[in-house]
């Protein structure tokens, strides 16, 4: 069927480069199968731009708030027009790591332990606080941003004033868990209206010696190498696509998702988030977990888009 779709990209997010960047990747691939699409920029200009294409179906392609924390969700759902992707709630909750974490242990799912703190606590305090508990090794995160934005990993330790300061800089809560060594590993989900959620084959994450999954690592070409699948024993790869579709499912998910791990030497499996939205760079994950399933990418973002009209407003 083809279908009208307006492809939203851009806004004040840390992140918009980035989410102009997937959009015009889904765009693109849309227009191979779609007569009319129409990209927009979430700007003050959406609501009559919206309203003058009167699309079938809206493809949010928005990372960090508010494309992703289910503020723009809440303002489609006002206008009255289908979309992809999850719901206020579900797009609210796997935004906020403090929540999903906490979701994920009622639902026994494998977490690190953390601390949280508000961004006007003394930072003394906090900082005596993560060294009485976990010692000065650790990763330091804001509780609400994405593509690594504010984090910092302190593998032998360091400045905690100066990272503590980093994630506060974003306003957001900050999360504070221990370093764990290990592979970073990620499995894509796709959700699609009225059918079961759908696992793609696990993705181990290699960056040059010393280094990690960062932004400069994720999004610049050939800084980082994707093996799928990835080279893990057979029920442990399967293990990894279980939680990533029991995560996806408690906190309310559909469409797609995609869940971030680290698996350690001891084969101990940490669920850290679930992306919402994942990007769909030339560089990103989430594609290429659909290409290792036999899924092209012309295809997959025409399955999500039919999903929603399916779904409707």
């Amino acid at each position: 069927m083809d279908l009208k779709i307006a492809v939203i990209a851009g806004g004040l997010s840390p992140e918009a480069s980035v989410s102009r960047s997937s959009a015009r990747e889904v765009a693109k691939a849309l227009r191979a199968t779609h007569t009319e699409v129409v990209e927009l920029e979430l700007d003050a200009t959406l609501t009559s731009c919206i309203t003058k294409l009167s699309p079938d179906v809206i493809f949010p392609v928005l990372h960090g708030p508010p494309g992703e924390d289910g503020t723009v969700q809440g303002y489609l759902e006002i206008l009255g027009f289908p979309y992809v992707g999850s719901d206020v709630h579900g797009s609210a909750v796997g935004m906020d790591k403090n929540v999903s974490k906490s979701i994920f242990r009622e639902t026994n799912l494998p977490v690190l332990d953390d601390l949280i703190f508000r961004p006007d606590a003394d930072i003394n305090d906090s900082i005596s606080m993560i060294e009485n508990k976990f010692g000065s090794s650790v990763v330091i995160k804001p509780s609400r941003q994405g593509s690594a934005i504010g984090i910092t990993l302190l593998p032998n330790g360091g400045d905690l004033r100066k990272s503590i300061m980093e994630a506060i800089r974003f306003g957001d809560e900050v999360l504070v868990e221990p370093f764990t060594a290990g592979k970073e590993i990620t499995v894509g989900i796709l959700d699609l209206e009225g059918e079961q959620p759908l696992a793609w084959p696990v993705i181990e994450i290699r960056t040059p010696a010393d280094e990690w999954y960062d932004f400069e690592n994720r999004y610049t070409p050939g800084k980082s190498e994707h093996v799928v699948p990835a080279q893990l024993p057979d029920n442990l790869n399967q293990e990894l696509q279980n939680i990533a579709i029991k995560g996806h499912k408690s906190l309310g998910l559909r469409d797609l998702s995609r869940a971030d791990f680290i698996v350690n030497e001891s084969a101990e499996i940490f669920l850290l988030e679930i992306n919402t939205l994942p990007g769909m760079t030339p560089t990103s994950l989430y594609p290429d977990g659909a290409r290792a399933a036999g899924v092209n990418f012309e295809t997959l973002v025409d399955k999500l888009v039919h999903s929603a009209y399916k779904r409707g407003a």
